[in-house]
């Protein structure tokens, strides 16, 4: 049986091993320029280009051929999608299933709306590929990642709103204020998949034993954690170490985002994706 997982790139990986994968880009876009979230893009530049960009900018979700393209000549496929709250991934997904479906009899689509972003995608989609290995039928994956799916969290902490603000997924006067204050943001992707703001934090030490205080309260036992970082190296290993001082068997990595969660983290951003005991 060809099967295949397919996310779209606010997952912040290109490549899975042991599982037929694929990626379907997003895009960021300003007056001028746009950067493709694929793994050709240089992030470097793109960060330092929107940084001294004065204009507006914003970003482009993949349209069903983009879908249909991930798809290939898989016979059983699992999307997993950003969450429909803040893009449009999840109903281009849907549209796709619905033609690959009608144009190859027999061949089936699972869209799964994860309500989150960035590495809550990747800890769902290694659940996945262990369902796949397992050998279970299609029906058997699907009933049981959607129940792992309500185990699995998102959790973040940001310095910079700016550009979730002019995306309209902050209120504007939360942005300036926390760039005036200097004050980062924790927050989580709620049950509803918004970004909802938690805690407000001077300085990073506070934020990580902030959100590390929110992983315990939400079931965190030590299970398997992913973190990315937009040129934050030393906050993500300070976490990492925070969580392993308590939970020294904690299967945990530590990756950096690419385009999309990075347009939207800005520099110094953190989002982890983490998994409770069901």
């Amino acid at each position: 049986m060809n099967r295949r997982i397919v996310m779209d790139s606010s997952c912040n990986i290109f490549t899975m091993e042991n599982v037929n994968f694929s990626t379907v880009p997003l895009k960021i876009i300003t007056d001028q320029k746009e950067f493709v979230d694929d793994p050709n893009l240089d992030l470097d530049e793109m960060l330092s280009y929107l940084a001294s960009y004065k204009g507006r900018s914003g970003t482009s979700c993949p349209n069903i051929q983009d879908w249909l393209n991930a798809f290939g000549d898989a016979e059983e496929i699992f999307a997993l999608t950003i969450t429909s709250t803040l893009s449009g991934c999840h109903n281009s997904a849907l549209q796709a299933k619905e033609l690959y479906e009608s144009e190859h009899p027999g061949r089936r689509v699972c869209c799964l709306d994860t309500l989150s972003a960035g590495p809550e995608l990747v800890v769902i989609a290694e659940k996945l590929r262990e369902l796949i290995q397992s050998g279970k039928n299609f029906e058997q994956i699907e009933s049981e990642i959607r129940s792992y799916m309500t185990h699995t969290h998102l959790i973040f902490t940001l310095e910079s709103l700016n550009n979730m603000a002019q995306n309209g997924r902050v209120s504007p006067l939360v942005a300036k204020a926390c760039g005036l204050l200097g004050i980062r943001i924790v927050g989580r992707a709620s049950d509803e998949g918004t970004l909802q703001p938690l805690h407000k934090s001077r300085g990073m030490a506070k934020a990580l034993k902030l959100m590390f205080s929110e992983m315990k309260k939400r079931g965190y036992q030590g299970g398997k954690v992913r973190i990315v970082h937009c040129q934050n190296e030393t906050a993500a290993l300070d976490f990492q170490s925070l969580i392993k001082t308590e939970f020294p068997d904690s299967d945990i990595t530590v990756n950096t985002m690419t385009a999309l969660c990075s347009f939207y983290a800005e520099s110094g951003g953190l989002m982890i994706g983490y998994e409770t005991q069901a």
